[in-house]
């Protein structure tokens, strides 16, 4: 069964008042997700990793603000600690996913890096009508989770940043010469 998958690059940025370790503990433990972002509908370990988390597989299901959801099995394929966490996807999602953590003077810059193609046919069929609505869904998916996030730490979230936001950002400063 072959047919067309859309591509999607989409990159999320998020900066919270906390210590990089504290946001890194939190994000290597996603069977916890859903107690605290609000689109995480469950996390189900599928296969232990290594010490690290390597080689682990769990099963995500998600929700959204637009009325979908996706399941996808996700293998954790590096762990550098603090500073960043590799997987990949399969599914009804395929592709790899990153968080990367930096240490800034007032808290920790968050990216996560999602490089990957929609499995559902409908999906695929409607892409090119539907993928910027499928983007400022990612966008607000993420935004939960920056906020969810701040709000288990009891910390600010200071800022969030996402794809269709920088996208809307080049078109209009596009439009300004």
């Amino acid at each position: 069964m072959g047919g067309t998958h859309t591509r999607y690059a989409l990159t999320t940025e998020w900066v919270l008042a906390a210590p990089v370790d504290r946001i890194f503990d939190l994000l290597t433990a996603p069977e916890d997700w859903p107690r605290w972002w609000h689109y995480v509908e469950s996390v189900v370990p599928v296969r232990q990793g290594d010490a690290a988390g390597v080689g682990a597989v769990r099963r995500y299901t998600w929700t959204s603000r637009l009325p979908y959801r996706l399941t996808f099995a996700m293998e954790t394929t590096a762990v550098v600690r603090p500073v960043a966490i590799e997987g990949t996807a399969r599914g009804e999602l395929s592709g790899t996913g990153r968080w990367d953590l930096r240490e800034l003077p007032r808290g920790t810059c968050v990216q996560y890096t999602w490089q990957v193609t929609t499995g559902k046919a409908w999906m695929n069929l409607l892409a090119p009508v539907l993928a910027p609505g499928f983007e400022w869904n990612h966008d607000q998916v993420m935004a939960e989770g920056g906020r969810g996030m701040a709000r288990h730490l009891g910390v600010p979230l200071l800022a969030f940043r996402g794809t269709s936001l920088r996208r809307h950002q080049a078109v209009s400063s596009r439009g300004e010469s």
